[in-house]
């Protein structure tokens, strides 16, 4: 029954991106199923075989080996403050986020990552039909942010009409960085948050070209990996990914502190008309419906749909600092589904973020980015919803 209903939730999203396409007769059904069927085989083979299982442990461990060296790091710096029980979830999590940037950075500058992502993404591009560039920055979104990821591909925006624009958005809206992976993997289970990287990419892309489906020619879709770069040095690099990632850090915290501030407010100005009532159980039960196709135990289902939700209209660390208490008293199941769909960046101030990315890029197109901002929302929250789906299918 399980599976029926899972089933029944992917046809709803794909279903649903199909009612919002722009261009019906021009979807590339092919490359749809042959993601899908990609992301079956990858949830498949991570989380029901002995090979995937001790992949996915290494890649964990290998985060957990540089976490280690992280806290070395903040330690040295903070290890004189007297922190109270549970510590202080700048030190503990945000700050991790500096070290994970500084070895992007040398891995980019380097030249390490930048040929492994043009690869992946032009071996995604032949199976699946996907122009080069919509593949490219795909993979890229995985390991940088929603900014870096549209920058790397700022000399190919000349050529990007309103539909490959919005596949590139969604791709960066439906990601997360690999800076902040570790920040994550401080307060959910590592599995399930490594297991929605290359969900998530699949998933944008899928619901990206059902909503906005493209067709180019060869001459405007090129990728190049030569100058992503412009530190002179590894030192430079370092120095540079440090500064990126301090930066990052507290970005989120200001974000934190407004964001959970300002739904404490809109929680009092809620029980001021109906006692007991928060937003957060609201957005519960508005989602419950999707939830429990998902694979959400109905018992759970409330709880867990007012995480889901608080994270779209907050933002993914507020969701995931409400739902860490929760992991020892949900089903492993609701556990994974949530933790999946909690790993991306949807949410109302990415749309924010990625306008004004693309402002800075190419002026004359960020208001195309404004104008459908909110599609943008509503794709990348059903990619969220679909990479969810199907790990709630191995689970």
């Amino acid at each position: 029954m399980g599976i029926i209903l899972g089933l029944l939730a992917i046809i709803i999203v794909l279903g649903i991106a199909y009612l919002m396409s722009n261009d019906k007769k021009n979807i590339n059904y092919k490359g749809i199923g042959i993601m899908l069927l990609a992301q079956l085989i990858i949830t498949w083979f991570m989380f029901t075989t002995q090979i995937g299982q001790t992949i996915i442990n290494g890649i964990a461990e290998g985060f957990n080996k540089l976490i280690e060296f992280g806290t070395e790091g903040i330690m040295f710096v903070v290890g004189g403050f007297e922190l109270q029980e549970g510590g202080v979830f700048f030190f503990d999590v945000l700050l991790l986020i500096i070290f994970f940037a500084t070895i992007l950075s040398v891995l980019t500058y380097l030249k390490i990552l930048p040929p492994i992502i043009k690869y992946l993404g032009g071996i995604i591009s032949k199976i699946t039909g996907l122009p080069k560039v919509e593949s490219f920055n795909a993979v890229n979104s995985i390991f940088f942010g929603q900014s870096e990821a549209l920058i790397a591909i700022r000399s190919q925006f000349h050529h990007l009409n309103n539909n490959r624009l919005y596949i590139v958005s969604a791709s960066a809206m439906s990601s997360v960085s690999a800076s902040i992976v570790g920040a994550y993997l401080q307060m959910l289970p590592p599995e399930y948050v490594l297991v929605a990287l290359p969900l998530n990419m699949f998933s944008a892309i899928m619901v990206a070209s059902i909503i906005a489906p493209v067709n180019v020619s060869k001459e405007e879709d090129h990728v190049d990996v030569e100058n992503v770069s412009e530190d002179r040095s590894v030192f430079e690099a370092m120095g540079n990914g440090a500064l990126e990632g301090g930066k990052i850090a507290l970005i989120v915290a200001a974000m934190l502190i407004a964001f959970i501030a300002s739904l404490e407010l809109v929680n009092w100005l809620i029980q001021l008309v109906f006692a007991g009532i928060t937003l957060q159980e609201i957005l519960g039960y508005i989602i419950a419906p999707i939830g429990m196709l998902m694979g959400i135990a109905p018992s759970e289902v409330v709880e867990a749909g007012s995480v889901m939700g608080t994270k779209i209209v907050t933002n993914e660390f507020v969701a995931m600092l409400s739902f860490e208490p929760m992991l020892d008293t949900m089903s492993e199941k609701t556990v994974g589904i949530v933790t999946v769909f909690l790993t991306s960046f949807a949410n109302f101030s990415s749309i924010g973020i990625i306008a004004g990315t693309v402002k800075g890029i190419d002026s004359t197109k960020a208001g195309a980015v404004s104008a459908f901002g909110m599609k943008l929302l509503i794709g990348a929250t059903l990619a969220s919803t679909l990479s969810a789906t199907v790990v709630g299918l191995f689970l």
